[in-house]
């Protein structure tokens, strides 16, 4: 991987500060992509330059943290279809927290595929009427990538971080997103509240919501920011807020290979995340671009954008790519999905409802 030492140890928001003192990171964080205007979103005309049987325009709205491995990927796959049919292809690319990513679709951002952190932000683009549900018909059912919650650490992890219990300790700043716009945010809190109900049942014999809302709401005492999106809350830990973040593995193994250094803590009880793709039928159809976006979001499936994936520390959905880098990402003891929460769909009613867990937290009930 690198030389930078990587420590992994196993072990059982208030204020968006962080997000104003690390504005600037931001963009250099998340680097510039395709036509853009300067707020992330496509340039004036997105999507609707003309098509024609030698050139063609794909409009791609993702979530941010996929932005570096998509910026490889893209320009592979338009080689490859161009090789294949003739046709020339241009990327027009936006990159936004997942939230915000899908209620831009919906809104009208005339987007031809949808990269997105959780599925729960296709489901919104569905129900809008313009993907259809099949999206989730392939072979690793709609996910192109996957990674696991984990904690990032200053170098040399001063404060014996060993696991989520340790972020409800007295003193300990905590960084994570907004749950609001972004995505990994809430595969955050699922992890945390998932956590929670490990060590319930490990106490009790039995998950205990009460318990596990009482443990979210210990560590949410400890929030020093919450900020619009996984890679701006990456550029305030990295502008020096906090002292430990609740992120992506593949964030900070990102970072770290480019020379930052940060321990990574993999809590024994932590959450599989998966992250969808599809295309977005009405768009591309108005587009005229269908077969290319269908190609494209196969194309992320496949061996070459999965060994890109993996190289920018994502956990392949390939089995074959998965295989080659079994090495690399062990598995924790512990480790859940979203089904041990209930499903997306439960996870949705209870935690981020208008009454649910965690707006309770908020509140301080």
């Amino acid at each position: 991987m690198n030389s930078n030492k990587i420590t992994r140890r196993r072990g059982a928001g208030r204020r968006l500060s962080g997000w104003l003192l690390a504005a600037a990171l931001t963009a250099s964080l998340a680097g510039c992509g395709g036509a853009q205007s300067s707020n992330g979103s496509p340039a004036e005309g997105e999507g609707s330059a003309a098509q024609d049987a030698g050139t063609a325009t794909i409009v791609v709205g993702a979530y941010s943290v996929a932005k570096d491995a998509l910026q490889e990927i893209l320009p592979a796959f338009g080689r490859e279809w161009e090789a294949k049919t003739g046709q020339k292809l241009k990327f027009q690319e936006s990159y936004e927290a997942s939230g915000t990513q899908a209620r831009s679709i919906v809104g009208g951002f005339k987007a031809d595929v949808a990269v997105l952190s959780l599925e729960g932000d296709m489901d919104k683009i569905v129900k809008a009427g313009l993907m259809s549900a099949d999206w989730k018909k392939t072979e690793t059912s709609g996910m192109i990538t996957r990674s696991i919650v984990v904690l990032g650490t200053r170098e040399g992890n001063p404060l014996g971080i060993t696991g989520f219990a340790d972020l409800a300790k007295p003193g300990v700043k905590v960084l994570f997103p907004n749950p609001k716009v972004s995505g990994g945010a809430q595969w955050d809190i699922n992890a945390i509240y998932g956590a929670g109900l490990k060590q319930a049942e490990r106490d009790s014999g039995k998950k205990d919501p009460d318990a596990a809302k009482t443990f979210l709401k210990a560590v949410y005492r400890n929030v020093e920011s919450m900020d619009k999106s996984g890679r701006a809350s990456m550029a305030a830990f990295e502008y020096g807020v906090g002292d430990v973040i609740v992120t992506y593995e593949n964030e900070l193994l990102a970072r770290v290979a480019q020379g930052v250094h940060y321990d990574i803590v993999t809590p024994e009880d932590t959450i599989l995340i998966e992250n969808p793709a599809g295309v977005v039928d009405v768009n591309a159809d108005a587009h005229g671009v269908r077969e290319a976006a269908e190609a494209l979001v196969a194309y992320m499936s496949g061996a070459e954008a999965q060994k890109v994936f993996a190289e920018h520390g994502f956990r392949p959905v390939n089995e074959e790519v998965a295989s080659r880098y079994a090495d690399r990402y062990a598995t924790p003891s512990g480790l859940f999905d979203i089904g041990y929460l209930g499903g997306w769909s439960q996870v949705r009613s209870e935690l981020y409802a208008k009454r649910g867990v965690w707006y309770q937290v908020l509140a301080g009930k």
